[in-house]
């Protein structure tokens, strides 16, 4: 299941979005959506999950929370 991760803080990497998912099972695959310019976080990014129910635990676990004072949004990606 892909799931859309907002408000990330820009000083976030690809690794730190992986670490923050796995914790809930096994991610498939992980995108942090870059500037072209200046290759700075745009503060959104794309989690890939195994399983569904997996990623409904990280949505139930994680949207909300706060990462390096930031409230993220995490919900399914359409």
């Amino acid at each position: 299941m892909k799931l859309i991760v907002l408000n990330l803080p820009h000083e976030f990497d690809e690794p730190s979005l992986e670490e923050l998912f796995k914790a809930h099972g096994n991610v498939t695959a992980f995108n942090l959506v870059l500037d072209s310019e200046t290759g700075a976080s745009k503060g959104f990014g794309f989690v890939e999950m195994e399983l569904e129910e997996d990623a409904m635990v990280a949505i139930e676990k994680l949207h909300g929370s706060k990462v390096h004072k930031r409230k993220i949004r995490v919900k399914p990606a359409k």
